[in-house]
């Protein structure tokens, strides 16, 4: 659509997208819902995805039954984090004391399947190894996970030119397709 446009980009975690917007680095951005509310940034709903707690078959948690109230508290959950101004000293769906906190999706994701925690993830990223059997979704009573929803983020005093607005149209209108699961609300 825009052949002469360059495209950079950039993979952040949590505030660290928003951050990028606010410091001129980045034109839009890509958010999760922390960047509502923020001061002098503007924002679209742009989609969601499902997250679910998984673990790998043999961790303790992965070979439970029945897994029972309260029972993520008692083992290492991996978190995804970051360092910006905006997330600082925040948690968002941590259940467990004990936390290790990594700064990339991917990270977490290879941890997660050699067993060393348990935590949440993107069900469309993870779908292969619930196929596979590398992870097994968690039937936590208390955890069932839920719906992280996404909105384009930009500042306001710096409005998208055509060819940024087009990309976070395109967002937005991929965003429309998507379905909560049954029974979750938003994390």
């Amino acid at each position: 659509e825009f052949p002469t446009v360059q495209l950079r980009l950039h993979v952040e975690a949590l505030g660290a997208i928003t951050a990028m917007v606010l410091d001129r680095q980045a034109v839009v951005g890509i958010s999760g819902p922390l960047a509502a509310g923020v001061e002098g940034v503007e924002c679209v709903a742009a989609g969601s995805v499902p997250m679910v707690p998984v673990a790998a078959p043999d961790h303790p948690l992965g070979r439970m039954e029945r897994i029972p109230p309260g029972a993520g508290r008692e083992y290492t959950q991996l978190v995804l984090t970051d360092r910006s101004r905006f997330t600082e000293g925040q948690d968002y769906s941590v259940m467990s004391p004990k936390t290790w906190r990594l700064a990339d999706l991917g990270a977490k994701h290879a941890l997660l399947r050699e067993g060393i925690g348990w935590g949440n993830m993107p069900l469309p990223m993870i779908e292969p190894d619930l196929i596979d059997g590398s992870l097994t979704r968690l039937a936590m009573p208390d955890h069932t996970g839920g719906m992280y929803r996404f909105a384009g983020v930009w500042r306001r005093d710096t409005p998208p030119g055509p060819a940024a607005s087009w990309l976070l149209d395109q967002f937005v209108a991929l965003g429309q397709n998507d379905k909560a699961l049954e029974g979750m609300g938003d994390v």
